[in-house]
């Protein structure tokens, strides 16, 4: 699975539209992805402290877009989807919360 960080009035917008292109679709021509073990380090860089947040867990197989791997410069290798994401791949949207608590309950 993979996972996507948004803000929960943009997904909430997504809905109502059929679709998701956030504005990193536009501006650099893929929407941003982590693999599970990558999240924490997301949200760590970009979204400490926020708490308007959810995770959309993601099926790639059920992607319509192009899903590519590409090296992120110090950072490693992350998902990029070169398109907008379909909703019928989200299988699940978690709050932030949920997420981490699931991810130790795991460990």
């Amino acid at each position: 699975m993979l996972f996507h960080i948004v803000e929960s009035t943009n997904w909430a917008a997504a809905k109502e539209r059929g679709m998701y292109e956030p504005d990193s679709l536009a501006a650099e021509g893929f929407i941003h992805l982590s693999k599970e073990q990558q999240v924490s380090g997301t949200v760590e860089r970009f979204y400490k402290g926020r708490s308007d947040l959810v995770i959309l867990e993601i099926d790639p197989k059920l992607l319509q877009a192009s899903l590519c791997y590409d090296q992120v410069p110090g950072h490693g290798v992350f998902p990029h989807l070169y398109g907008p994401l379909n909703l019928e791949a989200v299988v699940r949207v978690w709050t932030i919360d949920s997420f981490f608590d699931s991810l130790n309950q795991h460990k």
